[in-house]
């Protein structure tokens, strides 16, 4: 899934860039972090990623810094991420991988299977609603509750809940597997797929590269050059976890380690510390998704820019809210306030947690040396340079030709099949993608037949009725349930699984309090990225960035509500006016 998609970057193509990502053996992520990571027992501690190499051999992340220190790189070796692979030459026999999960979690599975029984057999079935749409209510309720617990694998918990739909006949084989063919859903499968050949290519680490050089002589600079780097790579490349382990994470160490900022010790806050978080901060930008708070803006700026942006246009859709041209909408309504939200938020965690190191002279010649390195532009990256111009273009301009987003991302992929930027193997080998599909479909599925069952207009109606007994106006109403939506977060290990358990009935109890439904649909959908950094566990970047080793647990969750707080009162202040100068209300 979306939220954890890192593991997914490894690979045993023979053609691609080599990224390593260092990931500290200390994160205390319970149930949430992806199995294939493995710890190794070497000093110090390190989790580490490797993709794929390429066979024109392009160099490390900052490869200038390896050869001035060659017994620092020795002591910080590349580890392959597949140590049982025997002709990886990058593997460490010695490592002992942490064993597998066997089977469920006993206590999370009595939790999460109770919830369901009693909501099924001990709350009163409230009139005007069938034993069908109560039954599906407690397994959807089930199946929620052990995404948050966790007894198995998302998928595999989703695929129970599947399966109990059938045993107990509550919906047909038909209706249960109908979420399968959303379009939707296989455009953010798809998009995986992008991410891959953003990692594999090269193209996204030299882009990052690029904005180091031109912005990086002080510590504030190389924010804003990575926080730039970010907002372009986003449309075309919608994996926010792949950008942030693929992308930026090894930049950051890069940069950090020659400014003698080391991950674990008290170095640690004379660069690396700020970076990680400035990156972790500031909203993706809504225009399409979200690095984590800087990721959250570059991830609200477009729709493309993450897979949960997408969800929440599918599920609106499903209650009727209907956004005309939404590449378009989407990017207009979140433009002025995400421009906002990534020049301020840089500034603020300047202040609040200022790094030791202000000035970084060196950085733009590191970066000029790694570009040298890293030689021409290859024929691969320009084919993904105009195959993701192609597929923007298609997802701004295709409602005008009759092209759908998904036709117009299979277009995108077709050609990077045929033309060997990905080969199938590549495609088969991106877990996350199959593993989204798996239990995206279900959520999906469930939701939208809560919805044909009339379940989510009851809810619905009931909250609009307790809110009208307090005579709220529908702004009143609005701030509520967007404040609840925003703090129910710290339940959810993920983004996307916030969406697929809340967005739908969110949204309709929104409608029910006369909230405009434009508004209503694209504020939730907007809030989403911006709570991406409230906690390590909060999306699948956040992990990333919390696993470097740069960050303590307590500032991140003080300096992640903090900025939270502080990009919903720029959000709620700017959209006011921008959306009213828009027509949105």
């Amino acid at each position: 899934m979306e939220s954890f998609a890192l593991h997914s970057l490894s690979t045993t193509t023979t053609t691609t860039t080599t990224f390593s990502t260092s990931l500290y053996t200390r994160i205390s992520l319970p149930h949430r972090l992806p199995k294939p990571l493995s710890i190794t027992k070497s000093s110090p501690s390190i989790l580490s990623l490797s993709t794929i190499r390429s066979s024109t051999q392009k160099p490390l992340l900052f490869s200038a810094l390896h050869t001035k220190n060659k017994t620092f790189y020795s002591k910080f070796r590349i580890l392959a991420l597949d140590t049982k692979s025997s002709d990886n030459p990058l593997s460490d026999s010695s490592e002992k991988p942490t064993p597998a999960q066997k089977g469920a979690k006993l206590i999370p599975l009595l939790i999460s299977v109770s919830i369901g029984l009693i909501v099924r057999f001990a709350v009163p079935k409230p009139i005007g609603i069938t034993p069908q749409a109560w039954q599906l209510l407690s397994i959807f309720l089930s199946t929620i509750a052990g995404l948050i617990l966790s007894p198995l694998p998302v998928a595999a918990w989703a695929f129970l809940g599947l399966t109990t739909l059938l045993v107990t006949r509550t919906l047909t084989f038909t209706t249960a597997f109908s979420a399968f063919t959303n379009e939707v859903i296989w455009l953010i499968v798809i998009s995986f797929f992008f991410a891959r050949g953003f990692v594999k290519t090269g193209l996204g680490d030299r882009i990052a590269t690029y904005f180091v050089k031109w912005l990086g002589k002080s510590t504030l600079g190389l924010s804003y050059g990575l926080i730039l780097s970010e907002v372009l790579i986003a449309p075309a490349m919608p994996s926010t976890t792949a950008r942030a382990g693929g992308v930026f994470l090894p930049i950051i160490k890069s940069l950090s380690l020659s400014a003698g900022s080391k991950p674990g010790d008290s170095s640690s806050k004379k660069l690396g510390s700020y970076l990680i978080q400035s990156q972790m901060q500031v909203p993706s930008p809504p225009l399409s998704c979200n690095v984590v708070q800087c990721a959250g803006s570059s991830s609200s700026l477009f729709l493309t820019a993450a897979a949960q942006n997408l969800l929440c246009y599918k599920l609106a859709g499903e209650l009727g809210v209907m956004i005309p041209n939404p590449w378009i909408s989407w990017l207009k309504a979140a433009s002025l306030p995400a421009l906002i939200s990534l020049v301020v938020t840089p500034l603020v965690l300047y202040k609040l947690y200022p790094p030791e190191t202000k000035d970084t002279p060196d950085a733009p010649a590191v970066a000029a040396k790694k570009l040298e390195t890293m030689g021409s532009v290859t024929k691969n990256e320009w084919t993904m340079v105009g195959t993701m111009l192609l597929a923007v273009s298609l997802w701004v301009f295709g409602d005008a030709i009759g092209i759908p987003s998904v036709v117009a991302a299979m277009i995108g992929l077709s050609i990077l099949l045929l033309l060997g930027v990905l080969d199938w193997d590549d495609c088969l080998s991106e877990k996350s993608a199959w593993d989204t599909l798996a239990w995206f479909a279900v959520l999906v599925g469930m939701a939208t037949q809560l919805t044909n069952l009339g379940v989510i207009s009851w809810m619905s109606s009931c909250v609009s009725k307790n809110l009208q007994s307090l005579s709220l106006s529908w702004p009143a109403a609005f701030g509520v349930l967007q404040a609840s939506y925003f703090l129910i977060h710290y339940l959810f290990a993920g983004q996307i699984g916030h969406v697929g358990a809340l967005y739908s009935a969110f949204l309709a109890m929104h409608l029910a309090a006369g909230v405009p439904a434009t508004v209503a649909a694209l504020a939730l959908a907007y809030n989403t990225n911006l709570f991406g950094a409230l906690t390590h566990y909060s999306s699948g970047q956040s992990a990333v960035y919390y696993g470097a080793g740069y960050t303590d647990l307590p500032d991140v969750f003080k300096l992640g509500f903090v900025m939270a707080l502080t990009n919903a009162i720029i959000w709620g202040v700017t959209a006011t006016f921008w959306w009213k100068f828009l027509g949105l209300y």
